[in-house]
C-alpha cells in the first residue's frame, strides 16, 4: 500500500476564479469535448467546443454540457444564448485530425460569426433539428435541449444544458463489422488543463476488463502478507481482487510441491525473507501476464 504523502489542502474561496479554474481543470482530466453547433432565432449558426461535457443516461439518452459565464466580464456565451432561443444542439465529437480547427473555433468571435466558415469545417445538415453537425466528425448527436440550469451568477459559473439525443450519425469507416465503434480509429482527443490535450490513439489506450457477474473478493479479501507487499502496486492488487475466491488447501499443497516453488526455495536455502522477495517479484511478472491464480498461489505458499 502507498505510504502517506505530503498534502497541500486548499479552500476554493482562497483562490481567484482564474486560479481555481486552472487547478480544477488540470486535476479533473481528461475531459471529452462537445463540439456544439446551435442557431439563434434569426438562423445564425454558432459552433463552439466545451469540455464540461459527458453522457449521463442511456434510457433516456441524455448528454449534458456546460457553457460557463466568462470570468473576464461575467457575460454569457453565444451558445447559451442560442439554446434559450432555439432549444436544439448538434454535438459532434472531436478527433485528433480536427483539433487545431476546433481550438480556433473557441476564439471569442463576435455574435453572428459562423465558425464553420471561420475555421474551415463543413456543415452537415441535420434531419430532426435545425443546427447542422460537423461533417468531419466521426460521430454527431442531434439533440433536443430540455433544460438549462444555471449554477451561479458570477463569472465562471456553469450552466448545465440537458440534451436528449434524438438521432446519432456515425461515419461507417469508424465502425467494426459488429456495429460497435473502433476506439483506435476514432482517435478522439480529451481536454486537459491549461493548453494541454491528450489523444486516445493505440499507443495510449489500455484495456481493463470489467468485473464479471460474480463479485471478486476485493483487495481486503487478500491475505495480509500479499495486501501489504512492498513489491506489488495498487493496480496489481486490484487485479488480484477480481479473483472470486482464494486457492484451497489442495491447490496450495500442489503449488508447494511444484518444481517452480522448490527451485526457488532450494536456491535461497530456506531463507524465508529472501524467498518471499523473490516469489513476490515472480508473482508481479505473473500478474502482468494475466496468470492471477499462479501468482496468488505461489505467494500464499511462501508465507
Amino acid at each position: 500500500m502507498k505510504k502517506p504523502q505530503e498534502i497541500v489542502s486548499i479552500l476554493p474561496g482562497d483562490l481567484s476564479s482564474v486560479a481555481l479554474h486552472r487547478l480544477m481543470l488540470s486535476a479533473i482530466a481528461p475531459r471529452p469535448i462537445a463540439f456544439a453547433s446551435t442557431i439563434d432565432r434569426n438562423g445564425r449558426i454558432n459552433l463552439s467546443p466545451f469540455s464540461y461535457f459527458n453522457v449521463f443516461s442511456t434510457r433516456p439518452p441524455v448528454c449534458i454540457f456546460s457553457p460557463s459565464r466568462r470570468v473576464k466580464d461575467n457575460s454569457e456565451k453565444h451558445t447559451l444564448e442560442n439554446v434559450r432561443e432555439v432549444p436544439e444542439v448538434c454535438i459532434s465529437v472531436v478527433s485528433r485530425a480536427m483539433t487545431e480547427q476546433m481550438s480556433l473555433a473557441s476564439s471569442d468571435f463576435p455574435k453572428g460569426v459562423n465558425e464553420f466558415e471561420k475555421v474551415g469545417f463543413t456543415p452537415r445538415s441535420s434531419e430532426l433539428i435545425r443546427p447542422p453537425g460537423v461533417m468531419e466528425s466521426p460521430v454527431c448527436f442531434e439533440c433536443r435541449v430540455d433544460e438549462v440550469k444555471a449554477l451561479g451568477t458570477e463569472g465562471g459559473a456553469g450552466n448545465l444544458i440537458f440534451c436528449t439525443v434524438l438521432q446519432i450519425h456515425v461515419q461507417k469507416s469508424f465502425m467494426r463489422d459488429d456495429g460497435t465503434l473502433d476506439p483506435v480509429k476514432l482517435d478522439l482527443v480529451g481536454r486537459m488543463g491549461e493548453d494541454w490535450y491528450c489523444q486516445t490513439g493505440s499507443t495510449s489506450m489500455f484495456r481493463v476488463p470489467k468485473p464479471g457477474m460474480v463479485t471478486g473478493i476485493g483487495v481486503d479479501g487478500l491475505p495480509e502478507a500479499i495486501r501489504f507487499s512492498e513489491w506489488l502496486t495498487g493496480n496489481e492488487l486490484g487485479k488480484l481482487g477480481h479473483l472470486t475466491r482464494l486457492p484451497d488447501a489442495t491447490a496450495l499443497q500442489a503449488r508447494r510441491e511444484s518444481k517452480q516453488f522448490q527451485k526457488i526455495w532450494n536456491r535461497v536455502d530456506g531463507n524465508r525473507q529472501q524467498a518471499r522477495e523473490e516469489i513476490h517479484k515472480l508473482a508481479k511478472t505473473l500478474i502482468g501476464k494475466g496468470q492471477l491464480i499462479d501468482a496468488i498461489e505461489i505467494m500464499m505458499v511462501s508465507e
